[in-house]
């Protein structure tokens, strides 16, 4: 099959409305992972929707717990092929963010995918539900036109816990290493700069999370008597945020910015949109 032919197959598939069937399917477990009482839809989830999934397109797959004692578990899958050249990890995410069915449209529910126009709206059809029905809904369309064979190892990382930071993950990754193991890894879960253009991160932002405390002295002091006279610790602090990144968002420490910008990376931001959609806020100026 060419590559014309492999993607007229795609257009048919979604045309013939087997992905928003899927897709709706996925959006009507209500995962949110910032309920507690939602452990059984969280489950049912990976155990009847993904690993069933999963298991017709070839992939060996394991539900295991969170390192992290309380939080929500993980699914592990794997489809390796004799004498594969390499092997390729991808990620994403079967929990949403709460619902919140009260501000909803009237008629419009979050576990229904509602079509409109081009939009089809639900809760967990664009983070991270959609994504990762795409990528195997494109997976199993290349493993039909290619006979069954991808000609490299498949791995993911399914977590049920993204929404709350994901806990875990990392010491998941340590334990399950060996498993995981694989030469590249690329994951969908992110934005695009305009929605009418694929955008590819070479690369991905992190959060470190940190807790500064200033104190000072043992006991609190009136500033309408001390104030001048003794140093405010939230000025202190704020003195200590504005040495890390200036008002307009200008990062002041040199270890954390790129000696320099290669002009290959120049080249490719040259035309990217920002601010561009409808509903995007105005770019702040210089």
């Amino acid at each position: 099959m060419t590559r014309e032919e492999l993607m007229q197959a795609a257009s048919d598939y979604m045309e013939s409305g087997a992905f928003l069937e899927t897709l709706a399917r996925r959006v009507s477990y209500p995962t949110e992972s910032l309920v507690a009482e939602r452990a059984p839809q969280i489950m049912a989830y990976l155990t009847e929707e993904m690993v069933p999934s999963l298991q017709a397109l070839g992939f060996e797959c394991r539900i295991v717990d969170n390192p992290v004692a309380g939080k929500w578990p993980f699914l592990l899958a794997r489809r390796i092929e004799l004498e594969a050249p390499f092997t390729l990890l991808t990620y994403g995410h079967g929990d949403v963010v709460l619902g919140d069915e009260a501000n909803w449209l009237e008629g419009v529910d979050p576990w229904k995918v509602t079509p409109d126009g081009d939009c089809w709206y639900g809760r967990g059809t664009a983070d991270n539900k959609g994504q990762h029905t795409i990528n195997l809904a494109a997976l199993m369309l290349v493993l039909k036109a290619k006979q069954g064979r991808l000609g490299y190892n498949l791995k993911l990382i399914l977590e049920m816990g993204e929404e709350t930071g994901s806990p875990g993950l990392e010491a998941l990754c340590a334990r399950y290493s060996d498993w995981l193991a694989a030469d590249l890894f690329i994951a969908s879960d992110g934005p695009r700069m305009v929605a009418e253009r694929p955008t590819l991160f070479l690369g991905s932002r992190g959060v470190f999370n940190v807790e500064l405390q200033v104190k000072l002295r043992e006991s609190a002091h009136h500033s309408g008597n001390w104030g001048g006279l003794l140093a405010n610790p939230g000025i202190r602090l704020a003195h200590a945020l504005s040495s890390i990144v200036d008002a307009r968002g200008r990062i002041l420490v040199p270890g954390l910015r790129p000696a320099v910008l290669p002009e290959q990376v120049r080249y490719l931001l040259r035309d990217i949109a920002l601010g561009a959609g409808p509903n995007d806020p105005a770019i702040d100026p210089d």
